[in-house]
């Protein structure tokens, strides 16, 4: 046998690494230098690693058991940037496998590539994460979103990075790069990782992707990773039967359930999440991105594949500890970094603490908002369309906890598999109509006024049509088209980060759908923190084609309430109707079970958003401007403390500069 005569004639084995750590990894230390080589393959009778370091011998240096399914030895003659290959020897068969833990690749069909992973000097040191309440997010996908016109697929990160200015001015605090991992060949949506460990090579190197992550936070943006766990592969994948052995062709061996719990839709590679070494592989590669790539949180796409077996509903108990543990490491050592679950299954279950016997997750994507605003958006008749729907979209929540849900009215998954993007669905073939624009705006605006961690598509924000597709670039001259829209985007995006300081309850927890009206399709709520002027919010949809000019709704508060936002505003698009929409003065005549009310005036399918404005320097007599009567104010008060308004108790020139450096409305 093979492995027999090289046991006795060929090189001699040493002892194994004492040194920690799977895969390949470099070491500097107390005058030494290399690699220490170490891979799990229970089943080999021998292993050897070949790469640039030994001219890509298979035998000439072979590792050393350690007793428990792993191999290992330090080589000095190794370093950083070399290539290798595992050389699995079990019993006549000699077997050429990449590292399952390969940092960086050459291709899915290539060679592993030795990688440093501190190498990286990182910039952004003093980088912190907005608050969970505080993130709006952009879902993008690298390989269509840093084009140009005429570029041809695949982007890379160096493209996408050049839009960051873009997105920095667009608003939005945080970007979710779908999957990063090798796939096979160039062109994918990434949920078919072959190496889960190494960054796509076409995309870029892992120090390409650090200084992508490095360059958001130098901008104030996180970056979320997503991972896919539920299966693996299935093409260029040697992790498939990877030491040789399974108990028969159909089953992928040791990192992979060897019966009916291995079917998967994409193919019989469900990790076994009961194995000890696969556990710790798919731990590993999770704090692997949240520390050595410092993500500020992950998606774990298909937690249903994970916590179940399928569409029998029949539950994998491994499945669900390993999510519990996933989510009980992370809480234990960063726990600001977001755990989001995409389960879609509406499961309170999923976001509930692990000592409550929850998964863990700190929120989850939500069904329950984006199909009844798509149908809110999408559907053709008025008469049709439920404000019921619309208002219970709004309103719900997981363990009532307002931010346990990611909402969104696009997504990957919402944009394809037979679905298009909303304008699109809207008015098929003519996503640039009224109608199209009007009712997706005005489900953009239902979204980032509503509660959760609201996220984008992109492209969505400049009316990107069509259906989502990995060989399609983003079109970015709908940037300059949809100018108008893009900054309807960047208005609505500004308030909900409360850029002004006058729409603090947007990121609130508080909601109150105060008024529905089916019949005129008209839904109007009321968000807040603490409450009070600046934080107080009230937002108003219409759903119908049908302008109103004294429309009455109840007011949480007395006085002026100031309107922050028109959706029917002609600076979003010239096709737009411009109705005016007022600021109002709160009457104490109660509506809709509030104590104040008053008229609105609103156009079709339009949302406005309503605030009161917080006290404004220089304005002596609180009427929400500073101008000639605050100037006479002050001086009938001079040299006593009437109409002071610097606060030093005294009416005098400090109070005259102020109001003059002020004089104008308030915010």
């Amino acid at each position: 046998m093979l492995a027999a005569a090289l046991l006795l004639c060929g090189p001699a084995l040493g002892e194994p690494s004492e040194r920690a750590g799977v895969g390949a990894i470099p070491y500097n230390e107390d005058g030494q230098s290399g690699v220490t080589f170490r891979v799990w393959a229970p089943n080999a009778d021998a292993v050897g690693v070949a790469g640039t370091f030994n001219s890509w011998q298979p035998y000439a240096n072979l590792l050393s058991p350690e007793g428990d399914g792993h191999f290992s030895i330090d080589l000095p003659s190794a370093e950083a940037g070399d290539g290798y290959k595992w050389i699995i020897i079990n019993g006549g068969d000699t077997l050429w496998r990449n590292d399952p833990r390969a940092r960086d690749l050459t291709n899915s069909t290539g060679h592993s590539i030795v990688v440093d992973p501190d190498a990286y000097q990182w910039s952004a040191d003093g980088y912190v994460p907005p608050s969970w309440s505080e993130m709006v997010v952009y879902e993008m996908h690298v390989g269509t979103f840093g084009l140009e016109a005429g570029d041809d697929v695949p982007g890379d990160l160096s493209g996408a990075m050049a839009h960051l200015d873009y997105l920095e001015s667009l608003g939005v605090n945080v970007i979710e790069l779908m999957p990063m991992c090798e796939f096979p060949g160039e062109i994918s949506w990434g949920y078919n990782p072959s190496y889960p460990f190494s960054v796509e090579s076409t995309y870029g190197e892992p120090d390409t992707l650090k200084a992508f992550v490095d360059a958001c936070h130098d901008r104030n943006i996180a970056v979320f990773g997503d991972l896919v766990f539920n299966h693996l592969g299935p093409n260029d994948m040697d992790l498939w039967q990877f030491d040789g052995w399974s108990p028969e062709p159909s089953y992928g061996g040791i990192y992979f359930y060897n019966d009916y719990r291995s079917y998967t839709p994409w193919g019989n590679t469900r990790p076994d999440f009961g194995r000890p070494e696969v556990r710790s592989f798919l731990q590993d590669n999770l704090r692997m991105w949240l520390d050595e790539y410092r993500f500020d949180g992950v998606r774990i796409d298909g937690v249903r594949w994970i916590r179940t077996v399928g569409f029998s509903g029949e539950e994998i108990p491994e499945g669900w500890s390993l999510l519990q543990w996933f989510n009980d490491e992370v809480n234990g050592s960063t726990p600001w970094k977001l755990m989001i679950a995409e389960d879609m299954d509406s499961n309170h279950w999923i976001t509930r603490s692990t000592g409550e016997g929850g998964a863990g997750f700190d929120t989850q994507w939500d069904p329950y908002f984006v199909h009844p605003m798509r149908d809110a958006m999408v559907t053709v008749n008025d008469f049709d369309r439920s404000m019921l729907a619309v208002k219970d979209s709004i309103s719900y929540q997981y363990n009532g906890a307002p931010f346990q849900r990611i909402i969104y009215t696009e997504s990957h998954d919402e944009v394809a598999n037979g679905r298009s993007r909303v304008p699109e669905e809207i008015w098929p073939g003519n996503a640039a109509s009224w109608f199209s624009k009007k009712r997706s705006t005005l489900g953009a605006a239902v979204l980032l006024t509503s509660p959760g961690i609201p996220m984008l598509f992109q492209g969505q924000e400049f009316l990107e049509d069509g259906w989502f597709d990995d060989q399609v670039p983003l079109d970015w001259t709908k940037a300059e088209t949809y100018s108008g829209i893009l900054q309807l985007y960047r208005d609505l995006i500004a308030l909900r980060t409360n850029k002004a300081g006058q729409t603090a309850g947007l990121a609130g927890p508080n909601l109150n759908v105060f008024h529905l009206n089916d019949t005129d399709k008209v839904l109007a709520w009321h968000r807040w923190d603490q409450g009070g002027e600046g934080d107080d919010v009230v937002v108003v949809a219409n759903f119908k084609q049908q302008s109103w000019t004294n429309y009455r709704i109840g007011l949480p508060r007395g006085g002026t309430w100031k309107v922050r936002f028109n959706s029917d505003s002609i600076i979003y698009d010239d096709d737009y109707d411009d109705h005016p929409a007022w600021d109002v003065e709160a009457q104490p005549v109660p509506q809709d079970g509030l104590g104040w009310s008053a008229d609105l005036s609103f156009g079709r399918y339009t949302t406005l958003i309503l605030s009161q404005s917080t006290p404004c320097n220089g304005d002596a007599n609180t009427d929400g401007t500073v101008d000639v009567d605050d100037v006479l104010m002050i001086i009938s008060g001079w040299g006593s403390s009437d109409g002071d308004v610097t606060g030093d108790g005294n009416t005098g020139v400090d109070d005259l500069l102020l109001v003059l450096k002020q004089f104008g409305g308030c915010p």
